[in-house]
């Protein structure tokens, strides 16, 4: 039996091995990202996250779940179907979008974190998400662990994203 393939968009990690701005915006129209999806623990209720992170999608996460357990983690999910993890800082309303590479490149940004669970977005998921929750994003970070992060004022990302 092998093993699936860990997400990841090649053409992303080129991108950002460059540091190209315009090879991202190209990547990220043309591929997929890893979106760090929020896992809640049975105990807890539904927009609260492990650590500092915490969903902006609303609903029922378990529920979520749940509905999709049968779902390929390799196809672009649904935005509306689970929760991005995003982070912030303490006692501000604003949170940063993280994305990334490939699983990987999340797992290193927070390797002692036992739940990491990623989705992938095409281009319409990620400019749907980020319209509807510009007005709490502040920042953008890609691949924030390295070796090649870039950042991006959310609205750039959206106006790259069109």
């Amino acid at each position: 039996m092998t093993e699936a393939a860990s997400p990841r968009s090649e053409a992303l990690e080129l991108a950002l091995a460059s540091q190209d701005v315009a090879a991202v915006a190209f990547a990220l129209r043309h591929d997929v990202v890893v979106v760090p999806k929020l896992v809640v623990p049975p105990a807890e209720g539904a927009g609260e996250g492990p650590g500092d992170g915490e969903g902006v999608d609303g609903g029922d996460a378990a529920a979520d779940s749940a509905a999709l357990a049968d779902r390929d983690s390799a196809e672009p999910v649904s935005v509306a179907a689970e929760q991005v993890r995003v982070f912030g800082r303490e006692n501000t309303d604003k949170r940063i979008l993280l994305l990334f590479s490939s699983a990987e490149a999340y797992a290193a940004m927070v390797p002692d974190d036992p739940d990491l669970e990623v989705m992938l977005y095409d281009s319409d998921a990620l400019r749907a998400f980020m319209e509807v929750h510009l007005d709490v994003l502040e920042q953008v970070f890609f691949d924030i662990a390295g070796p090649h992060t870039m950042a991006a004022a959310p609205e750039d990302l959206l106006k790259a994203l069109k």
